[in-house]
């Protein structure tokens, strides 16, 4: 009897670890903690789909919120064996931390940088019929048009701490020049704005906003990298008429720092395999980005450098979160 109860406790005990290696460990999946339909949500889709080969099946999943703090929180929170990335930014990792009195989470400590994914300068634009009805063709004929009409032309951001509002700031400092800001909720609405008039000038990510230059309706006066951008070989750097200005978007995938070191290099191998593939460039390329090689380390330096740059700007300019 005590025999056939040992042989029945070994049987259930059997079925129950064969249940337990049968369930699937869920799928990898890379958070964009920004609304569908932005350069980082497609530029997350279209890895996904290059690296599933190497990575298996993964999902893309939108969780916006605070500027990016929401997904970015999830993320750096999340358990082991969670199989999550993010889809993190400039604004994640080097600017919201200086931006807001209680943060959720450390941008350094809390994440293993995977890999850089793009850089893309923002753009400075307005509406293209409004430049040519106040004769403004280039960044100095904005800035000799500030100086004679201090107040009268409005910027607009995807809100307060955006790179966009950094941006404003940082070209009024150099300037010394006086445009109000307006902030929106989110690049989209300030776009609209700038097009329908409610807003005058726009620092916008350059992704964004390459069709509507292309098409006409926007005016681009210049970027706000330190040289031009091939995307748009005509158009000069603001830093050649603004000595010292230099603002630029930048993503990349994270892991929770929970991620053991092997899991991490074989996603940063995947992804960077996946990167240099000629689809992915071609698909890139029309989005006006050029996919990046830092992994692992010189992504993670690369972070670091970057926190504390917008550290000091952030300081310098005085911007706060009401």
């Amino acid at each position: 009897m005590l025999r056939g109860s040992y042989w029945m406790a070994g049987w259930i005990l059997c079925l129950a670890l064969g249940a337990q290696a049968q369930t699937p460990s869920p799928p990898l999946t890379i958070v964009v903690p920004y609304p569908a339909g932005g350069p980082l949500d497609k530029s997350a889709h279209i890895l996904a789909t290059a690296a599933q080969g190497k990575l298996g099946a993964i999902k893309v999943d939108n969780k916006p919120g605070a500027g990016g703090n929401v997904g970015a929180d999830l993320v750096a929170k999340a358990p082991a064996g969670g199989n999550l990335l993010l889809m993190g930014a400039v604004a994640t990792h080097a600017v919201n931390p200086w931006l807001y009195k209680s943060f959720p989470y450390d941008p350094i400590k809390d994440f293993t940088p995977i890999a850089l994914v793009a850089r893309t300068p923002n753009v400075l634009v307005m509406s293209a019929d409004q430049a040519k009805a106040l004769n403004i063709h280039t960044t100095a004929d904005l800035v000799k048009y500030l100086k004679a009409h201090p107040d009268q032309l409005k910027y607009g951001s995807g809100g307060n701490g955006s790179i966009g509002h950094i941006a404003g700031e940082m070209f009024k400092s150099l300037t010394n020049t006086r445009m109000p800001h307006t902030p929106f909720q989110g690049a989209g609405p300030a776009l609209k704005a700038l097009q329908e008039g409610g807003v005058s000038v726009v620092f916008d990510n350059l992704a964004s906003s390459l069709p509507l230059i292309q098409s006409g309706k926007l005016k681009a006066l210049g970027v706000t990298s330190l040289s031009n951008d091939g995307a748009l070989p005509g158009v000069p750097s603001i830093n050649s008429e603004v000595p010292g200005f230099n603002v630029s978007t930048w993503f990349g995938l994270f892991a929770p720092a929970s991620l053991p070191a092997d899991a991490a290099q074989k996603y940063a191998a995947a992804f960077s395999a996946a990167m240099g593939s000629p689809t992915v460039k071609d698909q890139f390329k029309k989005m006006g980005l050029d996919p990046e090689e830092l992994t692992l380390g010189g992504f993670g330096a690369f972070v670091k450098s970057e926190h504390g740059k917008y550290g000091f700007l952030i300081k310098a300019a005085k911007i706060k979160i009401d």
